[in-house]
């Protein structure tokens, strides 16, 4: 319907955010303009995306309070037929339903409170329309206070989002409520550590070709042709059992790492084989380079969270060499919360301002300058480069607070220059890293086992 209204008039129109309808070109605003469909606010909009947005942004929590009145609940979807009905078309597939949550119960502290956690998830399922999930996402997540990053793709959503207790709660009551998430994501999916809003800069939601960036179109490599999934249980036997066949030179079973080298570096599973790369959408081409190494064997995979080795396992199962390929359910995330003592030693490597979560004493990394065992990262002093670098506070207060000596010393040059001049990244570190590493022998691996 044309929205005439103001936002009264949207909530009218759109009845909780529902599809509008296409008007004929005669039945336009005057003053519209040609190709507007869609007024609020005395605004135009000439694609249904952007009065999507443009409502969930601005008169999201007054849909709420108008869904609280008429009996509908603020936080729960609204029955299957009743959503056709609303929407004006049936057996499409579950709509999403951007109610956002009634928090007049709620006092502001308890709401904004530092003292919170950070909660890491991710659902694979078929989004029709990402424009609308993401602005309904960034919507909700501004209503709850929360920080961090969701990625919305056709593919799904993957998120790490911050804030209180309160509305991180919230926040999964929301999710498990919607249609579209309800019989794919459930409590056990989302992972929880302390922290809270703080944890991250700001709020960044947006619409990607990937939930997560391996760089392969997923029409091309599908998270529907995952590797078989283990529990943390499961898995935990799996390893036992490896590491016992590599104490005695046997074994026909790869542990892998799916993460980047700096998250390995401070944390990994006895015995893995962690590839020396700096982005996941390098690892596809390491797979390529190092089949040799993966024909006939058993593969055990895991990484942070669980979403990469979706589509890792899926890559590799596609190359048609392993024997099997298992992947680690929950990610190491559920491990810990199984074994905090287990086969994973060091500390948990995460993408906020935190860098590491712990579960144990063990420091399996040292200072990158002395070789003292250290494992809290720091970026790089240098203004050009954003990598992550391992200095003990000993050497931190000698200076030594770059990543390589070249960034060392650029640093010096341009805290010495007018502000606003940059440099490009040219540190020597990644410079003599090979993108992609081939391994030559497992010798890396079996020694870890030992």
């Amino acid at each position: 319907a044309l929205v005439t209204g103001g936002a009264c008039g949207a909530f009218q129109a759109f009845s909780l955010f529902v599809k509008a309808k296409e008007v004929p070109a005669a039945s336009r605003c005057p003053g519209g303009g040609e190709g507007v469909r869609w007024r609020c606010c005395r605004q135009a909009f000439g694609e249904l995306s952007g009065i999507h947005r443009h409502v969930a942004l601005q008169h999201g929590g007054d849909i709420g309070q108008q869904a609280a009145a008429e009996g509908s609940p603020s936080s729960g979807p609204a029955p299957a037929g009743d959503a056709d009905r609303q929407s004006g078309h049936s057996g499409s597939g579950p709509e999403i339903f951007p109610v956002l949550p009634d928090t007049s119960h709620v006092s502001h502290d308890d709401l904004t409170s530092k003292v919170g956690e950070v909660l890491l998830y991710y659902c694979y399922c078929e989004v029709k329309d990402p424009e609308k999930l993401c602005a309904w996402q960034k919507a909700l997540c501004q209503h709850l206070h929360l920080t961090g990053k969701v990625r919305v793709a056709s593919e799904g959503i993957n998120g790490t989002v911050g804030g209180s207790k309160v509305a991180t709660n919230l926040y999964i009551e929301v999710m498990l409520s919607q249609p579209l998430f309800k019989d794919i994501l459930c409590q056990d999916d989302f992972k929880s550590s302390p922290g809270g809003a703080h944890c991250f800069p700001d709020l960044r939601v947006g619409v990607f070709k990937e939930i997560v960036p391996m760089g392969i179109d997923p029409k091309i490599v599908s998270y529907k042709e995952t590797g078989i999934h283990l529990s943390p249980q499961e898995f935990h036997r799996e390893v036992e059992q490896y590491l016992s066949q590599c104490s005695q030179g046997e074994g026909d079973t790869i542990l892998l790492d799916c993460r980047n080298f700096y998250e390995s570096k401070i944390g990994h599973f006895q015995g893995c084989l962690a590839p020396d790369i700096r982005k996941f959408s390098y690892f596809p081409s390491y797979i390529d380079e190092n089949l040799e190494l993966f024909k006939d064997k058993r593969v055990l995979m895991y990484c942070t969270g669980g979403i990469r080795c979706e589509r890792g396992s899926a890559y590799l199962r596609s190359k048609a060499v392993c024997r099997e390929v298992y992947q680690l359910k929950g990610g190491i995330h559920k491990y810990l919360e199984e074994f905090p003592d287990g086969f994973y030693r060091g500390k948990l490597f995460v993408f906020d301002d935190r860098y590491a979560i712990c579960s144990n004493e063990d420091i399996v990394s040292a200072c990158r300058y002395c070789g003292t065992l250290w494992d809290q990262y720091k970026l790089c002093s240098s203004q050009h480069c954003r990598q992550l670098v391992l200095t003990c506070p000993s050497c931190r207060n000698k200076g030594l607070t770059a990543c390589c000596p070249v960034c060392q010393e650029k640093e010096l040059k341009v805290t010495s220059r007018a502000s606003g001049q940059t440099l490009k990244e040219e540190c020597e570190c990644t410079r003599r890293r090979p993108r992609v590493p081939i391994e030559r022998v497992l010798q890396r691996m079996l020694n870890a086992g030992k």
